[in-house]
């Protein structure tokens, strides 16, 4: 295949996966058989120094991406390498290349138009994860949309892709923006160029409005400056479309009745945390990620069916734990997988490297799943569950989980220097006892002191 320019030397061009107002995004080849994803930012630089405003805010930024990857998180795309190509001089940054579908994709056929609740409560509870990751460190994405979610084949998890626009100055970012960025996902602030945590809030509403409803709150229609601007009016005006209203019009022809009517039960939670989410003031939001996070958490948010239940209608109380047991699993496996990670002190691509490591952490994922469903059966026998069965299946597994890493032992201060002062006088009998042994003369000297020490010591007790 023929190159259409140079990235950097060792680093292959493969073709264009595709393009948009924040740059290109190339298929790209190291030196022997590693894939990758190359982000392409539009405006060259033109000195490498400190000097140059472009290059040190491009530095600036990168170090924050490299920071997001110091703690490897399953849901966040790995960043590879980053620097300048060798025609051009453009700005790039090297991905790791995920194989597999983004969520604009699993949107469209053969795929159905709406997202099972199931499936839409895994993809906000990771995406959510990945984005308090990124916020706890300070590093805002700036273009949160469906297409920069991408599906995992091999892993099965939804990791967030395209840091491009969190690298570019604020000037870049509101040209870019305004003329090429995907408006439907836009926080109304967006159009004045800011860029907040809460703007990442805004655009995960829009995401989680789109998997339920089967299309974004205001859609765009052709690709003219005034569909933009009605679009961005709408966003920064318009009441949000009615969500329950939308996913009814959108449920697939091929389910059947039962399905259809348990795929419209969703629960009253989701609906606020959408809503807050979409927000048009930035302090009625959630403050940022790790605030959603939370409310997502079943530790955090206590989870109500969304109408009274009574005794002859247990269906929206069967829903609700089915979520709520779901997103106890969500959260199990990535904490797990982050866990097991920290224990081995290793990279992501050491991890993967080491095939032990990487069969035990695929054995503990599957030890903790076997033993959350066997507590829950446990004490749910096969009928609703309590609260208070499901905190004493998260406290169990938590004890799993310690006996579970092997190489952490916690040991309180005072049991550590008794075992260490334990450990040293049977040292040092061991040692007395082998001078003895060998009628060492100072040995034989010091052991008939103990001797006569204890002699009176027990003979002061009687």
């Amino acid at each position: 295949m023929s190159k259409v320019f140079t990235i950097a030397e060792g680093l292959e061009n493969l073709g264009a996966l595709r393009s948009g107002g924040q740059g290109s995004v190339y298929k790209g080849k190291r030196t022997g058989a590693i894939y990758s994803a190359i982000k392409l930012i539009p405006t060259p630089i033109y000195a490498e120094n400190e000097d140059d405003k472009n290059y040190r805010n491009f530095q600036n930024e990168v170090a924050k991406l490299q920071k997001v990857n110091e703690i490897p998180n399953p849901n966040i795309v790995k960043i590879l390498s980053s620097g300048l190509t060798e025609s051009g001089s453009f700005p790039f940054i090297e991905m790791e290349f995920i194989d597999g579908p983004d969520l604009s994709e699993l949107l469209l056929p053969p795929h159905q138009k709406i997202f099972t609740l199931k499936e839409t409560l895994k993809v906000a509870d990771q995406l959510a994860s990945a984005l308090a990751h990124c916020h706890r460190l300070g590093v805002k994405h700036g273009d949160l949309k469906s297409n920069n979610v991408k599906y995992n084949i091999h892993s099965g998890n939804y990791v967030l892709l395209d840091f491009g626009l969190a690298i570019m100055t604020e000037e870049q970012r509101r040209s870019s923006m305004r003329n090429a960025g995907a408006v439907e996902f836009m926080a109304p602030e967006q159009y004045d160029g800011k860029m907040l945590l809460q703007t990442d809030i805004y655009s995960y509403g829009v995401i989680l409005y789109e998997l339920l409803a089967g299309e974004v709150p205001f859609v765009l229609t052709g690709d003219g400056e005034n569909g933009r601007n009605a679009v961005m009016l709408k966003h920064m005006e318009s009441p949000v479309p009615d969500l329950l209203e939308k996913r009814r019009a959108n449920l697939p022809d091929t389910w059947i009745q039962q399905k259809k009517a348990s795929e419209m039960q969703v629960p009253d939670w989701m609906l606020k945390v959408v809503a807050k989410c979409l927000e048009k003031k930035t302090e009625a939001r959630f403050t940022d990620a790790l605030e959603l996070y939370e409310a997502l958490s079943v530790h955090q948010t206590r989870m109500e069916p969304i109408a009274p239940v009574g005794e002859t209608d247990k269906q929206y109380v069967d829903i609700e734990w089915s979520l709520k047991l779901q997103l106890i699993k969500n959260q199990l496996q990535d904490r797990l997988i982050s866990e097991m990670i920290l224990l081995y002190n290793t990279n992501p691509s050491a991890t993967l490297a080491d095939e032990n490591k990487a069969y035990y952490l695929h054995d503990q994922v599957k030890l903790h799943h076997s033993r959350l469903n066997e507590l829950l059966r446990e004490n749910g026998k096969a009928d609703k569950l309590r609260e208070d069965d499901i905190q004493a299946a998260m406290d169990k597994i938590q004890e799993t989980e310690l006996l579970a890493r092997p190489s952490k032992l916690y040991v309180s201060k005072i049991a550590l220097y008794g075992l260490l002062a334990a450990l040293g006088a049977l040292l040092f009998t061991t040692i007395l006892l082998w001078q003895v042994y060998k009628h060492d003369a100072t040995a034989m000297k010091i052991m008939s002191h103990i001797s006569t020490v204890l002699k009176s010591v027990f003979s002061s007790k009687k």
